[in-house]
């Protein structure tokens, strides 16, 4: 679940985006501040940066759409390299564990 500074950011980003005005920091801190909520001082900060690149409203209209969504697209071309890598051999480990089968019961037995 979100925190409180989370959501007062995103919700101060949406009135920004819905006014047609340039989501940045500075901007969702006087926004905040201006309906008097208290924030920690890195929430602006991170949402202005995650935010300086995507079309909020493809963002807005493929919630849900699964990794199509801008923002997922985004967060998988800043992983390390061999992250996929890893993530491929350890499944495939998993895989090779025992069975149900291999331990002399099953579901029904």
């Amino acid at each position: 679940m979100a925190s409180t500074s989370e959501l007062a950011c995103i919700y101060s980003a949406l009135i920004l985006h819905g006014d047609e005005v340039t989501v940045t920091e500075d901007k969702l801190n006087v926004l905040i501040k201006t309906a008097g909520g208290t924030i920690e001082p890195f929430w602006p900060n991170l949402l202005a940066k995650a935010l300086a690149n995507i079309d909020i409203n493809s963002l807005i209209c493929n919630v849900g759409a699964g990794s199509s969504a801008p923002a997922a697209a985004a967060v998988v071309s800043t992983t390390a390299p061999g992250a996929a890598e890893e993530k491929k051999e350890e499944k495939k480990q998993e895989e090779s564990e025992e069975s149900d089968d291999d331990m002399d019961f099953g579901l029904f037995d």
